[in-house]
């Protein structure tokens, strides 16, 4: 765990969640087949995966395969009790040592949903403005340049890849390939750039999702079958695109479990992220829903109250008839 304020305050919270017995009942409903834990990492260190694999094989679940979900929402197999999946985004370069090897020594099946681009160029877009704050030369913040359209966000990309050079971050094609052959490995596509799809052009969208697959499936000799939408953005133009391009499975950010019902719809699968740094007792909390549920229930209770106090202080509204004379 990285030691800072926010960690500590996550980790006392996640301690009495714990303590009072939330992620026990989270971990009974999943045995008891209410729905299905998914959960997601981007480049987590060797520690932080094997730490988690170690602790869900102990609560008695059973890892399930992205293929294994996909027969699932076709009813070729039953929902399961305690099925957890394990999804990971990006392909990041360290994932390969961290989680390909840790994947292979347990026997558990893990999805890596990879960007062509960043795997060609070595490098992550957002890692840039992230580069850029620490070196003061003001830029956006990332979280911004999601919000705006394409064009403009790939415009202030290029301005701040001229000032700034980044070692490799992504893996390289060979390292696609040579996991790909792992028997506990499914890759699966992330668009080419990782754009924010909604934030594109209806050309733009096809070519990240079209020119990915068949990237992928040209280093890897399989078919891609499966996504993951980069920040989770997605609308109903990317479901059919999806759809109509050959993919089977695609999965969002939404911070839930996996119920039977959301299977009915599988380009909208939800997962549970993953904190890489903070403190393993937070991220139980979040690998098995509870840390966002109860995020959720603060906030609700936090407006309502602020709600409340407004109504309470503010003055009664006296209305004044005039007459003219």
């Amino acid at each position: 765990m990285k030691f800072t304020v926010r960690n500590i305050l996550g980790w006392l919270l996640a301690c009495l969640l714990i303590r009072l017995g939330f992620v026990k009942k989270a971990l009974s409903k999943a045995l008891k087949g209410e729905y299905i834990l998914s959960v997601y990492f981007h480049n987590p260190s060797k520690m932080e995966f094997e730490a988690s694999i170690r602790w869900l094989q102990k609560q008695g679940l059973q890892f399930l395969s992205v293929a294994d979900v996909e027969q699932i929402s076709l009813k070729q197999r039953p929902f399961p009790k305690g099925g957890v999946i394990i999804t990971v985004d990006d392909g990041w370069q360290r994932n390969e040592a961290n989680i390909v090897s840790i994947a292979e020594a347990y026997k558990v099946p893990v999805a890596i949903f990879v960007s062509t681009q960043p795997v060609q160029e070595g490098t992550y877009w957002w890692s840039y403005f992230s580069q850029a704050q620490k070196l003061k030369l003001s830029p956006p913040p990332v979280q911004a340049l999601k919000q705006i359209q394409n064009e403009e966000r790939l415009l202030r990309v290029e301005e701040f890849r001229k000032k700034i050079n980044l070692g490799r971050e992504a893996m390289t094609v060979a390292q696609v390939r040579n996991i790909s052959k792992s028997k506990f490995i499914t890759i699966g596509g992330h668009t080419h750039s990782h754009p924010i799809l909604i934030n594109c052009t209806d050309e733009q969208v096809y070519f990240e999702l079209l020119h990915s697959k068949k990237t992928l499936e040209k280093w890897t000799g399989k078919s891609i079958s499966y996504f993951t939408y980069p920040n989770g953005n997605y609308s109903q133009r990317e479901i059919t695109l999806l759809e109509e391009l050959g993919y089977s499975l695609a999965f969002t950010c939404e911070a839930k479990q996996i119920t039977e019902n959301d299977l009915g719809n599988g380009f909208m699968l939800p997962r549970l992220a993953f904190l890489e740094g903070a403190s393993f007792a937070e991220n139980i909390c979040r690998m098995t829903g509870v840390w966002k549920a109860t995020l959720r229930k603060l906030k609700y209770a936090a407006r309502k109250n602020k709600t409340a106090s407004a109504s309470i202080t503010s003055p009664p509204l006296v209305t004044t008839e005039v007459v003219f004379k």
